[in-house]
């Protein structure tokens, strides 16, 4: 599965952006996806992931509230909409995929994208 996340930019605090997960050569059946983050100087932490199948969700608590992730079965896409954004949330986000249930485990993901910058400005 070669996968493809874009959306990224820059915003100022309080706004908003849509980033986008896609997979090329094979749909997202029986996969769990998942985005996670790296900001400068610290290491990659999980953001939001879903079960393509179930549509079950999880977030990171950082991101409650603000962030939801969603699967879009006609695109095969899995957009990750990021509303209310803090400089905090400046990063780049990589979108990564594995077969089976969902984990914040990143050691176990098997695919990933090239990642995508956010970044926020005050």
């Amino acid at each position: 599965v070669q996968l493809q996340a874009s959306g990224g930019g820059l915003v100022q605090a309080g706004g908003s952006l849509r980033l986008s997960c896609a997979a090329s050569g094979r749909t997202f059946s029986g996969y769990t996806i998942t985005w996670f983050r790296q900001a400068p100087g610290k290491e990659r932490e999980f953001v939001a992931g879903i079960t393509w199948d179930t549509g079950r969700s999880f977030s990171a608590d950082s991101v409650k509230g603000r962030f939801t992730i969603s699967r879009d079965k006609a695109e095969n896409t899995v957009p990750l909409q990021m509303n209310s954004l803090k400089i905090e949330d400046t990063a780049v986000y990589y979108c990564a995929a594995r077969r089976g249930a969902w984990t914040f485990r990143e050691a176990v993901y098997d695919y990933w994208g090239q990642g995508t910058q956010v970044t926020v400005s005050s």
